[in-house]
């Protein structure tokens, strides 16, 4: 394997595509990365842009460096921008935020740099300006003949609106000799064709429960009890495995077995308020979190039907046990697609109670 992608962690597939490249010496001028939230596409980028400007001397040290710390002009990081008061499709990227939003920025490129699996969230940072994509004409206009390949990393890229996209697509038609544009992505179907089709697409996959660990205990000094406890419950994903590991998760696992017998008990009130303590308790957007968690355990459920060793709730098989003891002709079907149509409505800031009444019906449901 190549210098630099050796450090990547997991994603087998996608290394050997990137080492071809390498080993031919034919770099495509852009590259569109695609795969779910966590899974190493970001870090992914930065190991590549470091790979293909790899080269023997001191000199090529401080390039490697500069890449890491996404310094311009060896790399051009874009990323999700709030909008400023007053601003217009002239105004610079950060021209018009207040100092506030301006020093939160910094803070999240600061801990980007010192860990590349950091997601970056800023407030109200829902779109890709412009601004920013017509920004790349006075990046690519410095002269740095001396290095190999300057990169340009969009992360999120589907966040481009029509008329930024419109902008980028101008560069990838005719693309500057030794730029690299790498796009980052969970969503290319946001994408336009135009722009997929200039591009070179590599697909990244959910990460195994091991490469989970390893990152939470390598890039977020995660004990690794609690790294081995959560990564089942990630989905391969870094993104949902910090989150888990930032809500309190033996104590939110525990809350999700007693709503569950709550709610198979017809105990609403007891089920409701169990489910408001979790959100009183820690942050709102958890109910997607425990959502997961019971269609994980009704996901168990089904293999201890089929007599499959069950791999999340090991801990509290006895539920399992009798629950398939008490309910053995049930049919789960239509119940989890439900449960699972109810985590879709978070985003949608439908009322917590209103949420909280639908989730224990739909539970209860699957005994009636």
């Amino acid at each position: 394997m190549i210098a630099f992608l050796d450090e990547i962690i997991g994603q087998q597939k996608v290394k050997t595509n990137l080492s071809r490249f390498i080993i031919s010496s034919r770099i495509p001028h852009a590259l569109l990365f695609t795969g779910n939230d966590g899974v190493g596409k970001e870090f992914t980028a930065l190991k590549f842009a470091q790979a293909i400007n790899s080269k023997d001397g001191a000199e090529n040290q401080t390039t490697l460096d500069k890449i890491t710390k996404l310094s311009e002009p060896y790399l051009k990081y874009i990323i999700p921008l709030p909008r400023g008061k007053s601003e217009t499709e002239d105004s610079k990227p950060l021209e018009k935020l207040s100092s506030e939003e301006i020093e939160m920025v910094q803070n999240e490129f600061s801990e980007k740099i010192k860990n590349p699996y950091y997601r970056i969230s800023i407030p109200r940072a829902n779109n890709i300006k412009i601004s920013s994509i017509r920004d790349i004409k006075n990046f690519l206009s410095l002269d740095f003949s001396e290095l190999k390949y300057r990169v340009v990393l969009i992360s999120r890229a589907d966040l481009m609106n029509e008329e930024a996209q419109n902008a980028l697509l101008k560069n990838l038609e005719e693309p500057p000799e030794n730029v690299v544009f790498i796009l980052t992505t969970s969503y290319p179907s946001r994408l336009r064709e135009t722009i997929k089709s200039r591009c070179w697409k590599i697909t990244f996959d959910p990460l195994s429960i091991d490469d989970i660990v390893k990152i939470l205990s390598d890039y977020f000094n995660c004990e690794t009890k609690l790294a081995t406890s959560v990564a089942p419950f990630s989905n391969g994903s870094v993104t949902d495995a910090v989150k888990l590991t930032e809500s309190d998760f033996y104590n939110l696992k525990e809350k999700t077995i007693s709503v569950l017998r709550y709610a198979f008990g017809k105990r609403y009130n007891s089920a409701i308020e169990e489910l408001n303590s979790i959100f009183s308790d820690q942050k709102p957007e958890n109910i997607e979190l425990i959502v997961k968690m019971i269609l994980t355990w009704l996901n168990d459920l089904y293999k201890y039907k089929a007599g499959i060793d069950i791999q999340f709730f090991k801990d509290y098989e006895e539920t399992l046990v009798k629950f398939d003891s008490k309910f053995p002709e049930i049919n789960l079907n239509n119940s989890v697609k439900n449960i699972d149509r109810l985590s879709s409505l978070v985003k949608n800031n439908v009322n917590q109670n209103l949420l909280s009444s639908n989730l224990i019906f739909e539970i209860s449901a699957i005994t009636s």
